[in-house]
């Protein structure tokens, strides 16, 4: 591991910024499961401070070891389908039924003014917060393309480090959220409910490409006959795509959130998925793409960050900024202009 005076920002003898500890204090705390210094972590790995990304980068490489044996589900849906509720429900069955720890990275749409979560989805799982091996991370999605937060990779790592036998990552349900969390997680379980017109409508092609499973909620009191139509319109429908190269063949199952009926069953589809693909060996490749596209993503952040970070880039961005609102200079024709300034410093 690195020692402090190697991280970013840190001097020999001169101590972490203010309310940070040192690296191995931070991977000694979550390899021990001290839920108050995950959630530290967390915080520095969310962190867009640039002192932080050197300590952030010591927290990763040094439980990276330790991670890789969690379940990793990713839960997504439109607004109302019922997420929160679902996950509150699985989760009281995992705890309780199964006796197995969950982590639950909950992220939040962003107000595009105060950059804050809005939803706050801690606050919607009562009961399983109060759980003691629980634990909720609600994370504000920062207006992040995809509908997840910038860092819920490495946080997903920080859990399962800690302990977490499943990892769910819940998304904004953006519609540009699904083929993120496919490509962070083993499991891709999209929420829908019935009783909205043509129930295929309220899905696209590309995401029926992607799931492992779907779960029609709400399926309770009157509403029951409606999801069970619901089923049987999106099991005709995935019939209708060529077989999965992994050999696995999604299904579609009914479920209520407020009765729990079904919910078990849903889990069980999760753990027939991981074994068979365990045993035909692509789950191993799964988690290997995984890993190439969490290098892709840090290289575009980290190519982002440069740009930003940029002195001439950031005198000469706010006024193009005003230049483009203004409607004196196209956009295509700023953007040129600030990578040709940002690409002169890379060649100089």
């Amino acid at each position: 591991m690195q020692s402090d005076s190697a991280i970013p920002g840190n001097t020999p003898g001169r101590r972490p910024r203010r309310g940070r500890l040192p690296g191995p204090a931070y991977v000694d705390g979550i390899l021990a499961g001290d839920r108050v210094t995950l959630a530290r972590a967390i915080t520095v790995i969310e962190s867009d401070l640039v002192e932080d990304g050197g300590l952030a980068q010591e927290i990763l490489e040094g439980v990276l070891p330790h991670t890789g044996k969690a379940r990793r589900v990713g839960i997504t849906g439109v607004p109302g389908a019922g997420k929160s509720t679902f996950i509150d429900t699985l989760g009281l069955h995992l705890i309780r039924e199964r006796g197995e720890s969950l982590a639950v990275l909950s992220i939040d749409p962003s107000s595009p003014i105060s950059g804050g979560s809005i939803l706050g989805d801690k606050t919607r799982m009562e009961r399983l917060s109060q759980e003691d091996l629980a634990f909720i991370r609600p994370s504000p999605s920062k207006c992040h393309l995809g509908g997840v937060a910038r860092r819920t990779r490495e946080t997903m790592l920080l859990c399962e480090a800690a302990g977490f036998r499943n990892i769910i990552v819940e998304t904004v349900g953006v519609g540009q959220s699904e083929p993120t969390v496919r490509s962070m997680t083993d499991f891709f379980l999209p929420i829908m409910v019935a009783g909205a017109g043509d129930e295929l409508q309220g899905i696209k092609r590309g995401i029926m490409e992607m799931i492992d499973g779907m779960a029609i909620n709400k399926a309770d009191g009157d509403n029951k006959p409606k999801a069970e139509r619901a089923r049987v319109e999106y099991s005709s429908a995935l019939h209708l795509f060529p077989a999965a190269p992994d050999g696995w063949n999604p299904q579609v199952l009914t479920c209520s959130s407020l009765t729990g009926e079904g919910v078990a069953e849903i889990w069980e589809l999760v753990l027939d998925q991981r074994a068979q693909l365990k045993a035909n060996g692509h789950f191993t490749e799964r988690r290997r793409r995984q890993a190439l596209d969490w290098m892709h993503e840090l290289i575009s952040m980290g190519l982002d960050d440069l740009f930003h970070s940029d002195a001439r880039v950031r005198t000469r961005l706010p006024l193009m900024r005003e230049e483009v609102r203004r409607g004196h200079i196209s956009s295509f024709t700023a953007a040129r202009e600030l990578l040709a300034l940002f690409e002169s410093k890379e060649k100089s």
